[in-house]
């Protein structure tokens, strides 16, 4: 009797009845708003300090993943030479920021690289301009299709996503 009671315990308890997550689901195209909060504070937190390593005038990379509670965190900071497209990312990272030293548009934005990062990894960039204060920030994602981006403001205000 006891023994029968302990196989239907171990049958209601079976973990394979239980949904499983996909372990390698792909991140979402667009940053969730605390992602983009936090981007915005832990990218202008370094923006205007020095990049240590073999290049002198690197752009600054951080990857930003979540924690074992959730919560977003910076997995990686680096340098990276500037005017390079950037290779994909590890997986488990959620978005990208990259603080360029001095704008390479005619108009400030993000870079051709930066446009071809989002079209080949489909996860969101943080772009940061170091050449002014307050740096300017735009995010660049892939909506509907396409890669577009917008403007991060100063206190998280959020332009409209431009082609």
């Amino acid at each position: 009797m006891i023994a029968a009671l302990l196989f239907v315990a171990a049958l209601s308890a079976d973990p394979a009845a239980a949904p499983v997550a996909d372990p390698i689901a792909r991140p979402a195209p667009i940053a969730d708003t605390d992602l983009r909060e936090f981007a915005a504070i832990a990218g202008r937190k370094v923006a205007g300090r020095p990049v240590s390593g073999p290049w002198p005038t690197a752009d600054k990379v951080l990857l930003i993943a979540r924690d074992d509670k959730g919560y977003p965190v910076v997995a990686a900071s680096l340098g990276f030479p500037v005017r390079q497209s950037l290779p994909a990312p590890p997986d488990g990272t959620l978005a990208v920021v990259r603080l360029h030293q001095r704008s390479e548009t005619i108009v400030p934005g993000p870079t051709a690289d930066d446009l071809a990062f989002v079209a080949a990894n489909k996860l969101p960039l943080f772009v940061i301009g170091e050449w002014a204060r307050p740096a300017p920030m735009w995010e660049v994602a892939w909506v509907d299709g396409a890669v577009r981006f917008r403007t991060i403001g100063e206190v998280g205000e959020i332009g409209p996503w431009r082609d």
